[in-house]
Parts: C-alpha cells; sequence; structure tokens
C-alpha cells in the first residue's frame, strides 16, 4: 500500500480515535488495518478443503456476485464523482470510509490509474475463482430532490450507468451490471428502459442516501416499468453506515416497500435489513428491529414470489448476531435469499473478526486462520468460503443461494 496513503488512514483513525476517546481503541481490529492486497492465492490455500467443501455443490457458471460496488475517482474519465467531504481530513469519518473503501479495493493511488487499478484487481479477484463466476457492478445515482431535481452536493458519490455498463461490455465473461435510477427523475421511465435495453439486469436504490420513498405515489409509472420489464430492485433496507444519510434513515424502512411488493415488482432487500430500528408502521409505530419488519415480510404469503433478500455484508461484525442465526436457520426462506459480497467491503480489514465468528460457535476454530489467509489473496474468495462454512443449529446456507444467476436472467 503506498505510505501516502497508509498516512492518511492512520492519521484519520487517530483524529477519530481522539474524538471517540481512549476506550474505542480497545477494538483495535485483530486483522490489522491495512489489506496487503497480495496476488495469487498460494496453491496451499487453492487446495485447503475450506476451499473444496465450499465448492461442492455450487454451479460456478450460475454465481453472480449481486452485489458489488464499482468504486474510483473519476481519473479514467469514468464519470464517478465522490461529494467533497469524502475527500476532505476536516470530516474525519467520510474521509477516513473514502480511503477504506480504495485500500480495500487495492486501487493505485498514482493520479491517473484508481479507476483503470480497481477493476484491474477486481478481474484478478474472479479469475481466482472457477470458470462462469461473475460479479455484478452496481451503478448509483445521485440523491435527488422531492421534485425530481438532482442534488450532488447532497450525494455522497455517484456513478453513471454508462461506467458500469461500459466496463461489462468489455468483460463480459467477468461481469454483469446493474443501473441506479432515481425513480422521481422526470426521465426515470425512459432511463429504465434505456437501461434495460442495454443489459441492466436489476436496479440499486439505497433510499436513504439518494431521498428516495420507496412508498410514495411518485414511484408508481417506474414500478409499472419495473414490472413490465420484470427488472428487479435491490434496494438498501435498515440502518445505513456506510455513507452518510443525514435525516432520511427511516426512508430504509423495510415496511415503506410495500407498494412495489404489492404491485408485483421484485424487491431484495440488501443485507436483508440486519441491522438498525425503523418505526412499526403497521402497528404503534414504534422503534422496532429492523430486521423483524424484514421478517415479517417475508412470512407473509402476499409477497411470496416477489420479496426476497441478499446476505452481502452479513457476516461483517456489526452484522453477526441473532439475525445472521436466524437466515441461516430458516432453510424456508433460503429460496428467496441470493448472495453477494458488497464488494470492496471484504477488503476493509477492520470489518471482520474470525474470532467473533468462532466465538459464536458460527465457524469452527480451526477455520479462522485460513479464512483470514484466504482474504489477504481474495476477499471475494474469503466472503464465498466465510459463508459456506457457517453453521448454526446444524444448518447452513444452501446452495441454491449462490446459484443467482436464474433471479436475474430471465
Amino acid at each position: 500500500m503506498p505510505a501516502k496513503r497508509r498516512k492518511l488512514i492512520l492519521g484519520t483513525l487517530g483524529a477519530v480515535g481522539a474524538l471517540a476517546g481512549a476506550a474505542a481503541w480497545r477494538y483495535w481490529p485483530e486483522h490489522g488495518v491495512f489489506n496487503p492486497c497480495l496476488k495469487e492465492l498460494p496453491d496451499a490455500l487453492a487446495r485447503h478443503e475450506l476451499v473444496t467443501q465450499a465448492w461442492a455443490g455450487v454451479d460456478p457458471a450460475r454465481m453472480w456476485d449481486c452485489h458489488a460496488h464499482l468504486v474510483g475517482t473519476g481519473d479514467s474519465g469514468s464519470g464517478i464523482r465522490f461529494n467533497a467531504k469524502m475527500e476532505s481530513p476536516l470530516y474525519p469519518m467520510m474521509y477516513a470510509q473514502h480511503l477504506f473503501y480504495l485500500n480495500a479495493s487495492c486501487a493505485s493511488a498514482s493520479p491517473g490509474k484508481v479507476d483503470a487499478t480497481y477493476v484491474e484487481r477486481l478481474l484478478a479477484l474472479v479469475e481466482g475463482l472457477r470458470p462462469g463466476f461473475k460479479v455484478m457492478l452496481m451503478a448509483f445515482d445521485h440523491c435527488h430532490a422531492d421534485d425530481g431535481t438532482s442534488l450532488p452536493a447532497e450525494s455522497a458519490f455517484y456513478v453513471p450507468n454508462e461506467y458500469p455498463m461500459a466496463v461489462a461490455r468489455r468483460h463480459p465473461k467477468q461481469f454483469e451490471w446493474i443501473a441506479s435510477i432515481h425513480p422521481y427523475r422526470r426521465d426515470a421511465v425512459d432511463a429504465l428502459r434505456a437501461a434495460a435495453a442495454n443489459g441492466a439486469r436489476a436496479i440499486k436504490w439505497l433510499p436513504a442516501a439518494m431521498n428516495i420513498d420507496p412508498a410514495s405515489k411518485r414511484c408508481l409509472p417506474f414500478y409499472e416499468q419495473l414490472k413490465a420489464l420484470d427488472i428487479p430492485v435491490i434496494t438498501h433496507g435498515g440502518m445505513e453506515r456506510a455513507v452518510h444519510v443525514g435525516d432520511r434513515q427511516r426512508l430504509n424502512n423495510p415496511l415503506a416497500l410495500r407498494l412495489p411488493l404489492s404491485m408485483g415488482v421484485r424487491v431484495v432487500v440488501a443485507h436483508c435489513a440486519s441491522v438498525g430500528m425503523d418505526n412499526d408502521t403497521d402497528r404503534s409505530g414504534a422503534p422496532a428491529p429492523s430486521f423483524e419488519l424484514f421478517t415479517r415480510l417475508m412470512d407473509d404469503p402476499a409477497y411470496g414470489k416477489t420479496l426476497y433478500g441478499d446476505i452481502s455484508a452479513v457476516t461483517q461484525q456489526n452484522r453477526v448476531g441473532p439475525a445472521l442465526v436466524r437466515m441461516i436457520e430458516r432453510e424456508d426462506w433460503h429460496p428467496r435469499l441470493l448472495n453477494g459480497s458488497d464488494y470492496p467491503l471484504p477488503g476493509v480489514m477492520p470489518l471482520f473478526s474470525m474470532s467473533q465468528l468462532a466465538g459464536l460457535g458460527l465457524i469452527e476454530p480451526g477455520a479462522a486462520p485460513v479464512l483470514a489467509a484466504i482474504r489477504e489473496h481474495n476477499p471475494l474468495l474469503f466472503d464465498f468460503v466465510l459463508k459456506r462454512q457457517q453453521r448454526a443449529s446444524g444448518k447452513r446456507f444452501a446452495a441454491k443461494i449462490f446459484e443467482t444467476r436464474e433471479f436475474f436472467a430471465k
């Protein structure tokens, strides 16, 4: 990792630690701070029984990682833009997030090379898996006002549809792409038709960051077109910590998704809404765990053919717990769960703890050092093997959860 970026991250962590107090440093990450960005997986790891067991019963040609971010700086002309606060040490939390994303992706710090090296690293990681495996690259639209006006200054970051589309076209064996279209845009329906015509497999929303109320009637024309095209929406549920969302957390409430679900739109709730609290608008209006509200929707027979969840990020430290155990134990949910990695987050070293997972009995203690070693070389493989290793009440995630291609390639 470039020394300049290392110093910037350490300096930012120091600032955050000073703000949080000395107690925060008790939680110094067990796997270190920086992604070592090691390259080809050693043969001993590639042939390890944990890796062999993970692939057993799964068809790589049907595996599409349905939750991966295409990050960069826009230095290739990609059109990517980050909020200025994420590039300023004056906003230490947002600044640290940006630096961690770039470190996790092993992108070069050299001007003019960030976008290109991000893609090069991701290609290498996919090549380190089995033939047929693909990653679905996400665009990310601007925040918009209620009247449909674009608000770049309030947007955490922006990835135009044209960029993941172009990358997927250059590398069709490794990538598919997911569009992001704000439903309040005046051209939203036309943009959706264009994205579908150009091969977009889904639409990505982060409601709290984008100012989207999924329950708003403003979304009706967009939902009607989604239904007509049979294109799913992948939308965040529960608390959002990866980007700043201001006072709009309520827009991530899973219960707000009843409108598109009732219209027959296929909706994928990212991370199964596994952290956070939302108001129980069905009942008292009092706060309730977001995951419990997601569970209520999943158990409603009316949504049995429209509601799905993705299991991206569910093994991170902040999400490991009863919700993850429930996902594993609820085998009746497994046909409606879809695997995603939330790349590059598997490469953010402080986000995962193998000792935590072993301590909770979700993985065998002997698997922890092997998983940690795999992660240093290939975070995508790590994410997959870790999820295949997890057990709860003698159950595990079904192989079909990882074979997402049929869901997106209808």
